[in-house]
């Protein structure tokens, strides 16, 4: 089967209020990710490895970095059939409203879809972290004789209330779809039993449609796909099929999330392998130099190029492109996602004269279970410490959430502030 027959279109994302603040300047799939990638840099480079040459993104809220991203990384040359396609949310005579959920975004870009000539459409999502064969999940999709084929997996209790689940019938045929419920009695219908730390079919928000069977469905009434058109879709006895996905994937939709995500691809044994030769992850190439540490002390660390840490102590932790520790800092357990420029001695002496701190973190300060977003100015002697069961809360300069301290991009923070 022929990867030409099949469009890939990434959802860019709603408002993404779940990892405020690090969308209050960007969407989604424009978070940085791992100290040197984007989010969006996932479903993109598993498109490329499978071989899917027409391409296209919707996006609609805050969109401007993840716009020049995609412009600055992903191009096609003129040798080749295929595209990459920003889809932006616009108004038309037939619509002057935004995208109302999943669904609705692909409605309103129904023309652009048509246009692209694919008999199959390969929905994904902008904000997972995963490595799937989509030709796989696509050959699946056709062998089955399915109309609609929903990637799954089998969950915990402890994440189920955030997901569509389903049950599967002996052929792999969905039989029955709820999204993101906590009502136990429900749930209790909805247990597979065959493994009891996991006993829920989980929808990963990634579908293969028959062209002609997506473009019925959103001529039906529905704004989401999982709460609308594929519970729609099984009620009609259409043939809603599951593809069992066994791989590690992250639904990275909060701030805790996030955190614990970027935090596991610094442990010794990350479950996510981002130096697998033969499927890298592509992003935007910086030509930055290597990394500098002078009589630093670093373990467990994803170290990310163009640093330079001077004597200092960094555990545990993800530092992102351009991160500059000063001397004795001390980082734990936190994400320093570093700069989108080095600052020249021009700017650097301009700042100090008004008493402005240098782009990083300054020297002598301590940084624990913080995530500390781009471009941030950390003074000296700073301190900024996690609280358990701390409320969360807003500042100028910094947001609690989650029982997490976030330094949104840009912020300022003087000497010697305890956070």
């Amino acid at each position: 089967m022929s990867m030409k027959d099949v469009l890939g279109l990434i959802l860019g994302g709603g408002q993404g209020t779940r990892l405020y603040p690090l969308t209050s300047e960007r969407s989604k799939p424009a978070v940085p990710l791992a100290g040197k990638y984007r989010l969006i840099d996932i479903p993109m480079s598993n498109c490329l490895h499978a071989g899917i040459e027409k391409i296209a993104i919707l996006t609609q809220f805050n969109s401007a970095s993840l716009h020049r991203h995609i412009w600055n990384t992903y191009h096609r040359d003129v040798f080749t059939s295929g595209w990459v396609q920003i889809l932006a949310a616009e108004q038309t005579i037939n619509s002057r409203d935004w995208y109302q959920g999943t669904a609705d975004a692909v409605r309103k870009q129904i023309v652009e879809i048509r246009q692209a000539g694919t008999k199959y459409v390969l929905i994904l999502a902008g904000d997972h972290l995963y490595r799937m064969n989509y030709r796989k999940f696509v050959d699946y999709h056709i062998q089955s004789n399915a109309a609609i084929t929903v990637a799954v997996q089998p969950v915990g209790r402890d994440v189920v209330s955030g997901l569509g689940i389903l049950k599967l019938g002996e052929d792999g045929q969905i039989t029955s779809f709820i999204e993101k419920t906590s009502d136990e009695s429900i749930l209790a219908d909805f247990e597979s039993g065959s493994n009891p730390e996991k006993p829920y079919m989980a929808s990963m928000g990634i579908y293969v449609f028959n062209s002609e069977t997506l473009f019925d469905a959103l001529a039906t009434h529905g704004d989401d796909f999982g709460r609308d058109l594929i519970p729609n879709a099984i009620r009609a006895d259409q043939r809603v099929f599951g593809y069992e996905f066994s791989g590690y994937w992250e639904d990275i939709g909060t701030i805790q999330r996030f955190y614990k995500v970027n935090l596991d691809m610094a442990s010794e044994d990350p479950p996510f392998d981002f130096y697998d030769a033969s499927l890298p992850i592509y992003t935007h190439a910086r030509f930055l130099p290597g990394s500098l540490i002078h009589n630093a002390r670093l373990h467990n660390v994803m170290l990310a190029d163009g640093c330079i840490i001077n004597s200092a102590t960094v555990n545990d932790s993800v530092v992102g492109v351009r991160s500059i520790i000063g001397a004795e800092a001390n980082i734990q357990k936190s994400i320093i996602m570093g700069a989108d420029y080095l600052e020249t001695d021009q700017d650097r002496q301009q700042n100090r004269e008004a008493g402005i701190p240098d782009i990083g973190i300054g020297s002598n300060s301590v940084i624990k279970a913080a995530i500390i977003d781009k471009n941030a100015r950390i003074g000296a002697n700073v301190t900024i410490r996690s609280i358990p069961d701390r409320e969360d809360n807003e500042e100028e300069n910094w947001v609690a959430r989650d029982g997490l301290i976030i330094i949104p991009k840009n912020a300022i923070i003087p000497d010697g502030t305890v956070i």
